[in-house]
């Protein structure tokens, strides 16, 4: 038995690596979709484009200026010289943010009273304006109460300090890149799995392989478990990938996310083998394969929150294995987090894992026979 399954992965290994697409989806997908969320994808929000309106035009608001321009969020682009122009600047979308210090800013504050200042956003980008209001409302709260400050008398009495636990320069990449894993997994190993069965019936060796020796069961082993293979392989790159070229830290056990990984691909190898046994033509099961694919994606959780999502469409999110592994690679990777800490997600997935290839296995048996 176990002779025959070596061969039939050396076969399956031999067809992948001679087949140009299929070699393009091992190798270069991967590194495509981890350049892309590196460095393309994101929710940063840096270098606003700024307007400053002053009437004050004194040191404390030239001051205020500087701090904007110095945090790093905001490019102060203009200066208009009218309410008009400043508005306009808004209306033909050329800045995100505009500043308006009224007149008096300084008097007031050296007297200890509150001092006016405006801060405009543009709102059609609903995440962006928020981010930007809420670095602007920062900075101007500590240009007001830090001791630093140029201003005297107008020192806070509240100590604020806010810190960031798991990912304290708050970066979006050390966020995605961990999810870039499960979704390169899911989508390599869907396409592969799904494909290979239908394959070999389109070009008619299947019912070469009937009539060998290989029983149903070494069948699905040998063609599940060089997708398998291939599934670590892509983790391990996406993980070194990510480790020495963007720098992002993994702080929990390897070999935990290892075990994780072949939990998640139960399920994974599962669907596309079920999606082997609906499909006829190589077409058909590529369709299948996105079909599932970008629902599974939304669902997850990787682009939006679970929790704003409708009552009903959080409970469909429940059979969704990315949705687990997700929760699992990130506590891996920022949170160095345990299996007592990440079991409510690995006790779901691997008993989603077990349904879904215990199901596919017999419908692909029942269709061999």
């Amino acid at each position: 038995m176990i002779e025959r399954i070596r061969h039939m992965i050396i076969k399956e290994f031999i067809q992948v690596l001679r087949d140009k697409r299929l070699r393009a989806i091992v190798f270069i997908t991967p590194v495509m979709q981890l350049l892309l969320f590196g460095y393309a994808v994101t929710t940063d929000v840096n270098n606003i484009p700024t307007a400053v309106y002053d009437l004050d035009r004194s040191p404390e608001s030239r001051e205020l200026m500087r701090r904007f321009t110095s945090s790093g969020y905001f490019n102060i682009r203009y200066y208009p010289e009218s309410r008009h122009a400043f508005q306009d600047l808004l209306d033909r979308e050329k800045v995100i943010c505009a500043l308006q210090i009224n007149r008096g800013f300084a008097k007031d504050l050296r007297k200890g009273l509150p001092a006016d200042v405006q801060v405009i956003v543009d709102g059609t980008d609903s995440n962006t304006a928020t981010i930007a209001a809420d670095y602007a409302g920062r900075i101007i709260r500590t240009y007001t109460t830090n001791p630093g400050s140029r201003i005297p008398g107008t020192y806070g009495t509240i100590d604020l300090r806010a810190r960031a636990w798991y990912n304290p320069d708050l970066r979006s990449r050390n966020y995605n890149l961990p999810g870039v894993i499960a979704i390169v997994i899911m989508l390599t190993c869907l396409l592969l799995t799904s494909m290979a069965v239908v394959r070999e019936r389109e070009i008619g060796t299947m019912e070469q392989l009937m009539v060998t020796p290989l029983t149903p069961l070494e069948l699905m082993l040998g063609k599940t478990i060089p997708f398998a293979a291939i599934g670590f392989f892509d983790m391990a790159l996406v993980t070194l990938t990510a480790l020495f070229w963007f720098d992002i830290p993994v702080k929990g056990s390897i070999l935990l996310l290892i075990v994780n990984t072949a939990i998640y691909l139960l399920s994974v190898l599962g669907i596309g083998l079920f999606i082997s046994t609906i499909s006829r033509t190589q077409q058909q099961a590529l369709m299948a394969t996105f079909l599932f694919y970008v629902p599974a994606v939304l669902l997850s959780g990787f682009i939006f929150p679970i929790e704003n999502m409708p009552q009903v469409i959080q409970y469909i999110t429940y059979l969704d294995p990315l949705r687990y592994f997700l929760v699992i690679i990130r506590g891996v990777f920022l949170k160095n987090s345990g299996i007592e800490n990440l079991w409510p997600s690995m006790l779901p997935l691997l008993l989603l894992g077990l349904t879904v290839i215990s199901i596919s296995s017999f419908r692909f048996k029942k269709r061999l026979e």
